[in-house]
């Protein structure tokens, strides 16, 4: 490593597969229906703290990994952001970072690593160093020549050995850090991040970590930021949107993209009535729970857009997973934010515990009585550090295969008695086909771009890239599956 008083520290998205969404904004790792950029927030906040640093997404910025390892004698560290699906080529990228400097320190970061640090590190011996949980003080500390042994919160190497030091405190004040909107300025292009359901160009920021939540399934939560929402100030909040207002002039959306930023009521609405005087479009992600006086408050400051977690339209299954949400107050909701001319972008999942052919077709029956504006269907993933994942292992569940093909597409990863992994795989393009080729969407959709040519062009995109998508995941299909 080079003599000097701070490392200059390269933190990364790794090169991965054709519009793989897997880095450090996006809550699971696939190949998208549609091009699908979040930003890369986790690795802002160390990288705001470290002058001589930069933060390079390579998949939104279209680099492979050429172009990547051509960094590698400009740095001193690289801090690799990683997940379950994407390690193994993540270290392939860091093999080839140690070839071409050898004496650059290595180190991994996010929920994988945390779950499973010393596996991690078992993973090959070109990682000096993991990360569990939150990162952003241990490596401003390591780059400012803290000794490993000294920094909370770690694995590394020494003598031969693996070896865990004590884990850190979470950060209480999340005022204290610096704005990720900053690092977005001084080392991205916001014109590299589109999200479909989204106007563009969008900026996204956090505003609080973890969630309140109990969702079996959730990864975030379970395995990095906890399970209880610490948020940050409003009067904090506020300062960065006005400086992301005064800097990105171009945006046409803010997101908050806090798990549930909902959870706090009184502060969803203290929020909302300060963001009302910048006039700016925004949207949050949201449980299916806010009451009508609260959503009425966030459309009437500019919340245009809600990213809400259905999941499963059959009762028994949210149940299963602890949603906390009864199907019938999912209902209400939709309609509420639907008078109030509020867009609703729903996610979904099939392949729960409980699921079955009959369920599946009850979720679909119950997204298309909601009729949103848009949706998105996963197949369920038990990511190690999950209850679902305990859930799936201890009941024989479990299907032995890599959680993305070689592609970078979603891979069934359960199977149950009442249903097969390959009939949960095939009930993602059903659950498309019978929502968007319904004659009450269509209509929706052309009444939407009647009047807006440039909606009219995003669509045709869109629907274009979807349309590959689906024929990419048919061949997939034909590989052979576990039953």
């Amino acid at each position: 490593m080079a003599n000097q008083s701070t490392l200059r520290t390269l933190f990364l998205n790794p090169p991965s597969f054709d519009d793989f969404d897997g880095g450090a904004g996006a809550r699971y790792q696939a190949t998208r229906e549609v091009r699908s950029f979040w930003y890369p927030t986790w690795l802002t906040y160390p990288a705001g703290m470290l002058d001589n640093s930069r933060v390079v997404d390579a998949p939104a910025q279209n680099m492979g990994r050429d172009e990547t390892l051509a960094l590698a004698s400009s740095f001193d560290m690289v801090v690799l952001y990683t997940s379950t699906p994407s390690l193994k080529n993540d270290i392939l990228t860091v093999q080839g970072f140690k070839a071409l400097n050898p004496d650059m320190l290595v180190g991994f970061v996010g929920p994988h690593p945390s779950v499973l640090p010393e596996l991690t590190m078992k993973a090959d011996p070109v990682i000096d160093f993991v990360v569990r949980e939150e990162f952003d003080y241990a490596i401003p500390e390591i780059a400012r020549g803290a000794r490993l042994e000294d920094v909370a919160g770690i694995h590394f190497r020494k003598d031969g050995q693996i070896v865990g030091n004590p884990d850190r405190p979470v950060i209480e004040d999340l005022d204290v850090l610096p704005f990720a909107s900053r690092v977005y300025a001084r080392d991205l292009k916001i014109s590299d991040y589109e999200i479909p359901w989204m106007r563009f160009p969008y900026i996204s920021i956090y505003t609080g970590r973890g969630c309140g939540s109990k969702c079996t399934f959730c990864l975030w939560p379970q395995t990095f930021s906890g399970n209880v929402y610490r948020v940050r100030s409003v009067e904090n909040v506020l300062e960065e949107v006005a400086y992301i207002k005064k800097t990105f002039p171009q945006i046409k959306e803010l997101f908050f993209d806090d798990d549930t930023l909902t959870e706090y009521r009184d502060r969803t609405r203290d929020l909302a009535r300060g963001l009302k005087s910048f006039g700016l479009s925004w949207g949050c992600n949201s449980k299916a729970n806010v009451d009508h006086e609260t959503l009425r408050i966030m459309r009437e400051s500019g919340c245009r857009v809600m990213v809400v977690g259905y999941e499963s339209g059959n009762q028994t299954i949210l149940n299963n997973v602890k949603k906390g949400i009864r199907v019938e107050q999912a209902e209400e909701f939709t309609r509420d934010a639907h008078q109030l001319g509020m867009t609703i972008h729903g996610t979904f999942m099939v392949g729960l515990p409980g699921e079955t052919p009959q369920t599946i077709d009850e979720t679909i029956a119950f997204a298309s009585r909601l009729n949103i504006e848009t949706l998105q269907v996963s197949l369920a993933s038990p990511y190690p550090g999950t209850h679902f994942y305990d859930y799936a292992r201890e009941n024989g569940y479990m299907v032995d295969q890599e959680m993305v093909s070689d592609d970078g597409f979603q891979t069934v990863n359960v199977a149950y008695p009442e249903i097969s992994s390959r009939e949960i795989f095939m009930a993602v393009p059903k659950f498309y086909k019978q929502y968007y080729f319904r004659p009450r969407y269509i209509l929706k959709v052309f009444r939407r771009a009647l009047f807006d040519l440039s909606e009219i062009r995003k669509i045709a995109r869109e629907a274009r890239e979807f349309f590959r998508f689906m024929a990419k995941r048919r061949d997939a299909q034909k590989a052979p599956q576990a039953p």
